[in-house]
């Protein structure tokens, strides 16, 4: 089935003339209000970063569970299979995963007395594979960077001057995640798939092509829709975020991983969730009240630990600083 999923080159955009950047700020927009989702070519993350990226999180899911659960972390760190549904579901997804966020320096105990501020969370790193660390540090700035790009780009359409986005993600507050999608169990939960249909929480998602098929989106006629890319070509989504403050202008869109239905085998994905700061507040933009904001003013902050709660990443005792920047994947 022909999807009809835009397929853009970044290059015109970065490297085009105003003609020809007007037409790419012009078709992400379209691709991003019918489709929620675009293909993205000649993009500056390198092809070896991203083969380097899948090998690394090939040979990581490889260990074994007892390896693996030593880094259980929270936010960050390994997450077990079967540890995260949808929301509005009970059945876990059918996934194992490794959560990155910004590589800071924690704040130690100040003279006042006061904790480490936990909004400033450290990562978890494996002692294995070897080079896994270097390789998604990397990787966070490099899509973080191209990210930028994608949301300077779509200013024009939202009447918005082009440095409106960089100051609400300076503090790079992302989370990049290394996904494994085992063969299906023979005792697996019969209303568990790899991803349920959800919506991503961010403002965007920016993910290097999977290295196994299964992708889905539901357009907006209502029909779910593959989503293939050529190897290492970015497909890119809206969330959560970026429709509340367009006020669905550019709607979040809903998406899924099937269970495969051919040769039962791993697949693996590298989302990047692009998170504003913590306490940017999403407000409605003023293009785009319409006939009224359908949505109330909230903090970045506040808004992800609800989604986080609803997919069962956090409990409703612990509290969103300890929980900053996680994401469906």
């Amino acid at each position: 089935m022909e999807s009809g999923i835009p397929e853009l080159s970044l290059a015109d955009y970065t490297r085009g003339d105003p003609g020809a950047r007007n037409a790419f700020s012009k078709e992400l927009m379209r691709g991003s209000q019918r489709y929620g989702f675009i293909i993205l070519s000649d993009h500056p993350v390198s092809d070896t970063l991203l083969d380097q990226a899948y090998d690394l999180g090939a040979a990581l899911f490889a260990q074994t569970e007892e390896v693996k659960c030593r880094y259980i972390g929270g936010p960050r760190g390994y997450a077990p299979f079967g540890a995260e549904h949808a929301k509005y579901r009970t059945a876990p997804d059918l996934k194992e995963f490794w959560q990155i966020g910004p590589e800071r320096r924690a704040k130690g105990v100040d003279h006042a007395g006061q904790g480490r501020d936990e909004t400033e969370l450290p990562n978890i790193w494996p002692e294995s594979p070897p080079g896994f660390k270097e390789t998604f540090l990397q990787l966070f700035d490099a899509l973080q960077d191209t990210g930028q790009l994608i949301l300077e780009a779509l200013t024009p359409g939202l009447e918005l001057a082009a440095g409106f986005f960089a100051p609400l993600v300076r503090d790079r507050n992302s989370v990049l995640r290394v996904l494994h999608y085992p063969p299906i169990p023979i005792d697996a939960d019969a209303d568990s798939v790899r991803s349920a249909a959800h919506e991503d929480i961010n403002l965007i998602t920016l993910l290097p092509a999977p290295r196994g098929s299964g992708l889905e989106l539901l357009d907006r006629d209502g029909r779910w829709l593959p989503v293939a890319a050529e190897r290492n070509n970015l497909i890119v989504d809206s969330g959560d975020m970026l429709a509340h403050i367009t006020n669905g202008v550019i709607p979040a869109t809903t998406h899924r991983v099937v269970n495969p239905t051919g040769a039962n085998v791993s697949r693996y994905s590298i989302p990047f969730f692009m998170h504003p700061n913590s306490d940017v507040v999403l407000s409605c933009l003023p293009s785009c009240v319409g006939a009224g904001a359908k949505y109330p003013d909230i903090r970045a902050g506040v808004f992800l630990e609800q989604r986080l709660r609803e997919i069962g990443l956090i409990s409703r005792e612990r509290h969103s600083r300890e929980h900053q920047g996680g994401a469906e994947g």
